[in-house]
Protein backbone atom coordinates (compact mmCIF):
# COMPACT_ATOMS: atom_id res chain seq x y z
CA UNK A 1 0.00 0.00 0.00
CA UNK A 2 1.40 3.36 -1.02
CA UNK A 3 0.82 6.23 1.37
CA UNK A 4 2.71 9.49 1.28
CA UNK A 5 2.36 12.61 3.37
CA UNK A 6 2.57 15.93 1.60
CA UNK A 7 6.06 16.59 3.01
CA UNK A 8 7.25 13.16 1.76
CA UNK A 9 6.19 14.05 -1.76
CA UNK A 10 7.77 17.50 -1.48
CA UNK A 11 11.07 15.80 -0.60
CA UNK A 12 10.88 13.35 -3.52
CA UNK A 13 9.37 15.44 -6.33
CA UNK A 14 11.23 18.18 -8.24
CA UNK A 15 10.03 21.77 -7.74
CA UNK A 16 9.38 22.11 -11.48
CA UNK A 17 7.45 18.83 -11.70
CA UNK A 18 3.69 18.16 -11.74
CA UNK A 19 1.48 19.63 -8.96
CA UNK A 20 1.48 17.55 -5.76
CA UNK A 21 -2.36 17.42 -5.67
CA UNK A 22 -2.37 15.70 -9.08
CA UNK A 23 0.52 13.40 -8.13
CA UNK A 24 -1.51 12.10 -5.14
CA UNK A 25 -4.36 11.11 -7.42
CA UNK A 26 -2.21 9.28 -9.97
CA UNK A 27 0.04 7.44 -7.49
CA UNK A 28 -3.12 5.77 -6.21
CA UNK A 29 -4.12 4.94 -9.79
CA UNK A 30 -0.85 3.17 -10.64
CA UNK A 31 -0.10 1.50 -7.30
CA UNK A 32 -0.99 -2.05 -8.42
CA UNK A 33 0.14 -1.74 -12.04
CA UNK A 34 3.26 -2.36 -14.08
CA UNK A 35 4.75 0.23 -16.42
CA UNK A 36 7.34 -0.47 -19.14
CA UNK A 37 9.43 2.53 -20.19
CA UNK A 38 11.61 2.46 -23.29
CA UNK A 39 14.23 5.17 -23.77
CA UNK A 40 15.57 5.46 -27.32
CA UNK A 41 19.32 5.59 -27.89
CA UNK A 42 18.99 8.87 -29.81
CA UNK A 43 17.63 10.55 -26.69
CA UNK A 44 20.79 9.69 -24.77
CA UNK A 45 23.23 11.50 -27.04
CA UNK A 46 22.85 14.48 -24.70
CA UNK A 47 24.26 13.69 -21.25
CA UNK A 48 21.92 16.24 -19.63
CA UNK A 49 18.92 14.31 -20.94
CA UNK A 50 20.51 11.09 -19.65
CA UNK A 51 20.90 12.64 -16.18
CA UNK A 52 17.28 13.87 -16.24
CA UNK A 53 16.16 10.36 -17.18
CA UNK A 54 18.13 8.82 -14.30
CA UNK A 55 16.61 11.35 -11.85
CA UNK A 56 13.04 10.71 -13.05
CA UNK A 57 13.36 6.91 -13.02
CA UNK A 58 14.73 7.14 -9.46
CA UNK A 59 11.73 9.31 -8.48
CA UNK A 60 9.29 6.71 -9.88
CA UNK A 61 11.11 4.03 -7.88
CA UNK A 62 11.00 6.09 -4.66
CA UNK A 63 7.28 6.70 -5.20
CA UNK A 64 6.80 2.91 -5.19
CA UNK A 65 5.85 2.41 -8.84
CA UNK A 66 6.60 -0.96 -10.45
CA UNK A 67 8.63 -0.17 -13.57
CA UNK A 68 10.75 -1.96 -16.16
CA UNK A 69 13.19 0.11 -18.24
CA UNK A 70 14.31 -0.93 -21.73
CA UNK A 71 17.08 1.16 -23.32
CA UNK A 72 18.32 1.65 -26.88
CA UNK A 73 21.87 2.34 -27.97
CA UNK A 74 21.98 2.98 -31.72
CA UNK A 75 24.30 6.04 -31.68
CA UNK A 76 26.80 4.33 -29.35
CA UNK A 77 26.82 1.23 -31.56
CA UNK A 78 27.36 3.40 -34.65
CA UNK A 79 30.30 5.13 -32.96
CA UNK A 80 31.97 1.84 -31.97
CA UNK A 81 31.51 0.36 -35.45
CA UNK A 82 33.10 3.48 -36.99
CA UNK A 83 36.04 3.22 -34.56
CA UNK A 84 36.58 -0.36 -35.75
CA UNK A 85 36.14 0.66 -39.43
CA UNK A 86 33.18 -1.70 -39.80
CA UNK A 87 30.52 -0.78 -42.32
CA UNK A 88 26.94 -1.67 -41.42
CA UNK A 89 23.79 -1.35 -43.48
CA UNK A 90 20.10 -1.21 -42.69
CA UNK A 91 17.22 -3.16 -44.22
CA UNK A 92 13.63 -2.15 -43.39
CA UNK A 93 14.99 0.07 -40.59
CA UNK A 94 16.93 -2.79 -38.92
CA UNK A 95 20.72 -3.09 -38.72
CA UNK A 96 22.06 -6.09 -40.66
CA UNK A 97 23.98 -7.86 -37.88
CA UNK A 98 26.93 -10.09 -38.80
CA UNK A 99 29.11 -12.23 -36.49
CA UNK A 100 31.51 -9.33 -36.07
CA UNK A 101 28.77 -6.74 -35.52
CA UNK A 102 26.77 -8.74 -32.93
CA UNK A 103 29.83 -8.90 -30.64
CA UNK A 104 30.18 -5.10 -30.74
CA UNK A 105 26.41 -4.56 -30.33
CA UNK A 106 26.30 -6.86 -27.29
CA UNK A 107 29.32 -5.24 -25.60
CA UNK A 108 28.11 -1.67 -26.24
CA UNK A 109 24.57 -2.35 -24.97
CA UNK A 110 25.79 -4.16 -21.84
CA UNK A 111 28.28 -1.34 -21.07
CA UNK A 112 25.49 1.20 -21.47
CA UNK A 113 23.17 -0.92 -19.32
CA UNK A 114 25.78 -1.00 -16.54
CA UNK A 115 26.17 2.79 -16.83
CA UNK A 116 22.40 3.18 -16.18
CA UNK A 117 22.46 0.75 -13.22
CA UNK A 118 25.48 2.51 -11.67
CA UNK A 119 23.99 6.00 -12.20
CA UNK A 120 20.74 4.98 -10.47
CA UNK A 121 22.62 3.47 -7.55
CA UNK A 122 24.54 6.73 -7.08
CA UNK A 123 21.26 8.57 -6.38
CA UNK A 124 19.74 5.94 -4.12
CA UNK A 125 17.81 3.56 -6.40
CA UNK A 126 18.75 -0.09 -6.78
CA UNK A 127 18.59 -1.44 -10.33
CA UNK A 128 19.45 -4.83 -11.84
CA UNK A 129 21.05 -5.40 -15.24
CA UNK A 130 19.15 -7.70 -17.62
CA UNK A 131 21.16 -8.79 -20.65
CA UNK A 132 22.37 -11.85 -22.55
CA UNK A 133 25.31 -12.42 -20.16
CA UNK A 134 23.31 -12.20 -16.92
CA UNK A 135 19.58 -12.63 -16.18
CA UNK A 136 18.59 -13.06 -19.83
CA UNK A 137 14.79 -12.84 -20.13
CA UNK A 138 14.23 -12.86 -23.91
CA UNK A 139 14.21 -15.93 -26.16
CA UNK A 140 14.14 -15.04 -29.84
CA UNK A 141 13.57 -16.43 -33.29
CA UNK A 142 15.54 -14.95 -36.21
CA UNK A 143 13.73 -12.07 -37.95
CA UNK A 144 14.95 -12.89 -41.48
CA UNK A 145 18.01 -14.61 -42.92
CA UNK A 146 19.23 -11.50 -44.75
CA UNK A 147 19.31 -9.54 -41.46
CA UNK A 148 21.76 -11.92 -39.77
CA UNK A 149 21.59 -11.90 -35.95
CA UNK A 150 18.43 -9.81 -35.61
CA UNK A 151 15.75 -11.47 -33.51
CA UNK A 152 12.05 -11.27 -32.75
CA UNK A 153 11.08 -11.98 -29.11
CA UNK A 154 9.44 -15.38 -28.86
CA UNK A 155 9.22 -15.81 -25.08
CA UNK A 156 9.76 -13.49 -22.09
CA UNK A 157 10.77 -14.77 -18.66
CA UNK A 158 8.31 -12.76 -16.53
CA UNK A 159 9.47 -14.40 -13.29
CA UNK A 160 12.94 -12.82 -13.36
CA UNK A 161 11.40 -9.35 -13.89
CA UNK A 162 8.69 -9.79 -11.24
CA UNK A 163 11.16 -11.07 -8.64
CA UNK A 164 13.33 -7.98 -9.14
CA UNK A 165 10.30 -5.67 -8.93
CA UNK A 166 9.09 -7.38 -5.73
CA UNK A 167 12.39 -6.38 -4.12
CA UNK A 168 11.64 -2.71 -5.02
CA UNK A 169 14.45 -2.74 -7.58
CA UNK A 170 14.33 -1.64 -11.23
CA UNK A 171 15.04 -4.13 -14.04
CA UNK A 172 17.15 -2.41 -16.75
CA UNK A 173 16.80 -4.43 -19.96
CA UNK A 174 19.18 -4.40 -22.94
CA UNK A 175 17.38 -5.14 -26.25
CA UNK A 176 19.20 -8.45 -26.75
CA UNK A 177 17.98 -12.04 -26.75
CA UNK A 178 19.22 -15.60 -27.08
CA UNK A 179 18.50 -18.57 -29.29
CA UNK A 180 20.52 -21.65 -28.24
CA UNK A 181 23.21 -19.49 -26.58
CA UNK A 182 23.59 -17.29 -29.69
CA UNK A 183 23.03 -13.58 -29.01
CA UNK A 184 20.63 -11.65 -31.25
CA UNK A 185 20.09 -7.91 -31.58
CA UNK A 186 16.46 -6.76 -31.11
CA UNK A 187 14.86 -3.47 -32.11
CA UNK A 188 14.34 -1.57 -28.82
CA UNK A 189 10.69 -0.73 -29.49
CA UNK A 190 9.98 -4.36 -30.40
CA UNK A 191 11.68 -5.60 -27.21
CA UNK A 192 9.77 -3.18 -24.97
CA UNK A 193 6.46 -4.01 -26.68
CA UNK A 194 7.04 -7.75 -26.19
CA UNK A 195 7.82 -7.25 -22.47
CA UNK A 196 4.77 -4.99 -21.97
CA UNK A 197 2.50 -7.57 -23.65
CA UNK A 198 3.96 -10.46 -21.68
CA UNK A 199 3.49 -8.62 -18.36
CA UNK A 200 0.05 -7.24 -19.40
CA UNK A 201 1.19 -3.77 -18.32
CA UNK A 202 -1.06 -0.82 -17.71
CA UNK A 203 1.28 1.46 -19.67
CA UNK A 204 4.03 1.23 -22.25
CA UNK A 205 5.87 4.54 -22.65
CA UNK A 206 8.16 5.07 -25.64
CA UNK A 207 10.46 7.98 -24.79
CA UNK A 208 11.85 9.50 -27.96
CA UNK A 209 13.23 12.69 -29.51
CA UNK A 210 10.00 13.89 -31.15
CA UNK A 211 6.97 15.56 -29.54
CA UNK A 212 4.63 12.63 -30.17
CA UNK A 213 2.18 11.95 -33.01
CA UNK A 214 1.50 15.07 -35.09
CA UNK A 215 -1.53 15.87 -37.26
CA UNK A 216 -1.40 17.20 -40.83
CA UNK A 217 -0.77 20.72 -39.47
CA UNK A 218 2.17 19.41 -37.40
CA UNK A 219 0.23 19.94 -34.15
CA UNK A 220 0.58 17.44 -31.31
CA UNK A 221 -2.30 14.95 -30.90
CA UNK A 222 -2.71 14.38 -27.16
CA UNK A 223 -4.91 11.26 -27.34
CA UNK A 224 -5.96 9.00 -30.19
CA UNK A 225 -7.62 5.60 -30.79
CA UNK A 226 -6.06 2.73 -32.72
CA UNK A 227 -8.60 3.08 -35.57
CA UNK A 228 -7.84 6.81 -35.92
CA UNK A 229 -4.10 6.17 -35.99
CA UNK A 230 -4.45 3.48 -38.68
CA UNK A 231 -6.34 6.02 -40.79
CA UNK A 232 -3.42 8.47 -40.36
CA UNK A 233 -1.00 5.84 -41.70
CA UNK A 234 -3.36 5.15 -44.61
CA UNK A 235 -3.62 8.84 -45.58
CA UNK A 236 0.15 9.29 -45.06
CA UNK A 237 -0.10 11.79 -42.19
CA UNK A 238 2.18 9.33 -40.37
CA UNK A 239 5.19 8.24 -42.42
CA UNK A 240 8.77 6.99 -42.19
CA UNK A 241 10.34 5.96 -38.88
CA UNK A 242 7.16 6.68 -36.90
CA UNK A 243 5.32 3.78 -38.62
CA UNK A 244 7.24 0.87 -36.95
CA UNK A 245 6.90 2.69 -33.59
CA UNK A 246 3.13 2.96 -34.11
CA UNK A 247 2.93 -0.72 -35.08
CA UNK A 248 4.60 -1.63 -31.76
CA UNK A 249 2.00 0.53 -29.97
CA UNK A 250 -0.94 -1.08 -31.77
CA UNK A 251 0.40 -4.59 -31.19
CA UNK A 252 0.73 -3.81 -27.46
CA UNK A 253 -2.79 -2.40 -27.00
CA UNK A 254 -4.28 -5.30 -28.97
CA UNK A 255 -2.54 -7.72 -26.61
CA UNK A 256 -3.43 -6.63 -23.10
CA UNK A 257 -1.62 -3.28 -22.59
CA UNK A 258 -4.16 -0.62 -21.51
CA UNK A 259 -2.54 2.34 -23.29
CA UNK A 260 0.74 3.38 -24.92
CA UNK A 261 2.37 6.80 -24.80
CA UNK A 262 4.83 8.26 -27.30
CA UNK A 263 6.60 10.90 -25.23
CA UNK A 264 9.23 13.54 -25.98
CA UNK A 265 12.08 12.75 -23.55
CA UNK A 266 13.87 16.07 -24.16
CA UNK A 267 11.81 18.41 -21.89
CA UNK A 268 12.71 18.01 -18.23
CA UNK A 269 10.43 15.64 -16.25
CA UNK A 270 8.23 14.82 -19.26
CA UNK A 271 7.70 11.29 -17.92
CA UNK A 272 6.50 12.66 -14.55
CA UNK A 273 4.03 14.96 -16.31
CA UNK A 274 2.81 12.04 -18.44
CA UNK A 275 2.13 9.79 -15.46
CA UNK A 276 1.17 12.28 -12.74
CA UNK A 277 -0.63 15.23 -14.31
CA UNK A 278 -4.06 15.82 -15.83
CA UNK A 279 -2.54 17.24 -19.02
CA UNK A 280 -0.06 14.44 -19.65
CA UNK A 281 2.77 14.75 -22.16
CA UNK A 282 3.10 13.53 -25.75
CA UNK A 283 0.49 11.27 -27.40
CA UNK A 284 -1.55 8.60 -25.62
CA UNK A 285 -2.84 5.76 -27.82
CA UNK A 286 -5.78 3.67 -26.60
CA UNK A 287 -7.65 0.77 -28.16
Amino acid sequence: MLSFKKEDLENILPKNGPPIEEVYKYIEKYKNDLIVIKYGGNVFIDRNIFNNFIADISILNKLGLSIVVVHGGGPRIKRELEKSNIQSKFLRGLRVTTDQIINIVENVLIDFNNDIVKSLKEIGSEAVSINTKENNIIEVVPEAEELGYVGIPNKINNDILLNIIKKKKIPIVSPLGLQKNQTFNINGDTASGAIAKSLKCRRLLLMTNVEGVLDKDKKLIEEISSSEILEMIKNETITGGMIPKIKTCLDAINNGVTAVGIIDARPQHSILFELFSDKGSGTLIRK
